[in-house]
């Protein structure tokens, strides 16, 4: 199965941790990582402390969704991700965006496709470096939602 998954952190060293992680997903048992985008600089969104570093990965997986969450969220605890709040700034936060093409409603743990990734252009521009025609149910091709994100400031990193 195919599957996206976000990346993003705004604390300590935050390029280091969004590179740890993907190298970390590439280690989890039934996950192959098959590509990376550049990482990109952005301010938060509903938020509030440094900007953050964003990417996003596509992976194959034979994990169900619900088993590649919970190695996403090993992911952030060894990094030491703590939810205070919602939205407090983060040493790393890894989202399942996709998986495949389905539709999945576990709320609140599991929403897919995220729920928010096509009002985010810190998702969308990523996804659109990688897969312009990528399609997300419900919402359309990943590079036709990047107008409407276009007011939110991101940078792409060197």
């Amino acid at each position: 199965m195919s599957a996206w998954v976000g990346i993003g952190a705004n604390l300590g060293d935050a390029q280091t941790n969004v590179l740890d992680a993907l190298e970390r997903l590439a280690w989890v048992p039934g996950v192959r990582l098959l590509r990376a985008s550049s990482l990109y600089r952005t301010a938060p969104i509903d938020s509030c402390g440094d900007d953050y570093i964003n990417a996003v990965a596509e992976v194959d997986t034979s994990l169900s969704a619900r088993a590649l969450l919970a190695a996403l969220h090993d992911i952030e605890q060894a990094h030491g991700r703590e939810r205070p709040y919602r939205n407090a700034p983060r040493t790393l936060d890894l989202d399942l965006l996709l998986y495949g093409d389905e539709l999945i409603d576990e709320a609140p743990t599991l929403v897919v496709p995220h729920p928010r990734m096509h009002e985010r252009a810190f998702v969308l521009a990523p996804l659109a470096e990688l897969a312009p025609g990528l399609h997300i149910p419900g919402r359309g091709r990943a590079a036709d939602l990047l107008p409407g994100v276009a007011d939110q400031g991101i940078e792409k990193l060197k």
